[in-house]
């Protein structure tokens, strides 16, 4: 067996889907727990928050009553009406139930979308640096992710500006996120209209990414659906409504295209779990989105906290983040051998403070080792402690 499973061809795709740095110090991390460390997490983006009662009960209430069976493929209709609402109390936009497909998770949602947009050879661009599965959805359907160097002067997103300079006779559209992992950065509005206008101009798509969106701390988040019916926005119940491992999202398509992602709905996951969908009703309850908005609020204070908290270690936070629970932050002036290099930085605060940070590989090639990712989505006693230990380290 072990000869047999040895002389199988994988598909070329895979060598070039690099390891996930933030999935191994999270396993080096386990590794150190297990030997009695007192390791601090600050590098996997999940809320240390949970479903609260309400979404737990209506799952419960789901499965006493049997309703743990197939749905349609586009999701419960129920959960569509309630995303439906939800858009026109948060955003003011009369966005149809019919064009909102519940996903498995966000992943499933940017799954579809390149299944649907992206053929062999095509390419999206998206900015450098990014979420790192981003870009490998779309070289799973052997198109070309482009990655577009941009920096601390452009708040980490792509602008109008890099989208006509890169466009070219490849170029099928374009693939964002705001506010963004890795940098919690977002895009302004009028930037945002004026890039999808480009892709229109040109034929191509724009698909944004808006899981943090409900994670929007310094001014109310406008959704991308404002800028036309044709953008493709995916969303998902992981991050504000803190249901990570329920595995469950949305994707919001144009009218005509319903039928088509419908139909790779249907077959490449036939549905989301019927229970996840039966509890995210309770999201949209007033009881529940009261307990989101004081989670939300904590979030805030704890990125006041750590940003200028870590300016005063020596790390660099050249963009405030506005939004999710990250900081991107030039390791370049610390006070550590490995200033210069953030994945052997990364790893000797692992082992000499106990304190797992990200290093910029994961995210991209416009000089990932000069920066790091932070996660702040773990309680403000952890945070403390978390400064304590790199400000000894550090000093």
């Amino acid at each position: 067996m072990d000869r047999l499973t040895c002389a199988l061809q994988l598909a070329e795709r895979v060598a070039h889907i690099a390891p996930f740095h933030v999935m191994e110090l999270a396993k080096q991390a386990a590794h150190l727990e297990h030997a009695g460390r007192p390791i601090i997490h600050m590098g996997i983006g999940e809320p240390d928050f949970t479903a609260p009662e309400p979404v737990v009960a209506a799952a419960a209430q789901a499965m006493r009553d049997g309703r743990t069976q197939y749905t349609s493929a586009l999701g419960l209709r129920q959960l569509r009406e309630a995303i439906a609402g939800f858009y026109r109390a948060q955003h003011g936009l009369d966005v149809a139930p019919e064009r909102i497909i519940v996903t498995a998770g966000a992943s499933a949602a940017l799954v579809l979308a390149c299944a649907a947009l992206v053929n062999p050879g095509d390419e999206v661009l998206m900015p450098d640096p990014c979420y790192p599965c981003n870009r490998h959805f779309v070289a799973a359907f052997d198109g070309r992710p482009v990655l577009v160097p941009s920096g601390p002067a452009d708040r980490f997103q792509l602008s109008a500006e890099h989208v006509e300079a890169h466009w070219g006779p490849r170029t099928r559209g374009v693939l964002l996120a705001s506010p963004s992992n890795p940098t919690g950065t977002s895009i302004a509005p009028a930037e945002l209209a004026r890039i999808a206008r480009i892709a229109r101009e040109r034929g191509g798509f724009t698909v944004v990414d808006e899981i943090y969106q409900g994670l929007s701390y310094d001014a109310p988040p406008v959704s991308a659906l404002a800028h036309g019916d044709d953008i493709l926005v995916v969303n998902s119940f992981s991050k504000y409504f803190n249901m990570t491992g329920w595995r469950l999202g949305w994707l919001v398509v144009p009218p005509a295209l319903v039928p088509d992602f419908e139909k790779l709905s249907q077959n490449l996951f036939i549905c989301p779990s019927a229970v996840a969908q039966y509890a995210a009703v309770a999201c949209f309850s007033p009881e529940a989105l009261a307990i989101y908005e004081q989670r939300k609020e904590e979030f805030r204070q704890r990125r006041d906290f750590i940003v200028p908290a870590l300016e005063k270690l020596g790390f660099q936070v050249p963009v405030k983040p506005d939004g999710a629970f990250y900081v991107y932050a030039d390791v370049s002036a610390v006070n550590h051998p490995a200033r210069h290099d953030s994945d052997a930085l990364t790893q000797a605060l692992l082992h000499e403070a106990e304190v797992v940070l990200v290093p910029g590989l994961d995210f991209g090639h416009a000089d990932p080792r000069r920066y790091i990712r932070l996660s702040y989505a773990t309680s403000q006693a952890k945070l403390h402690e978390a400064v304590e230990r790199l400000a000894r380290r550090l000093a």
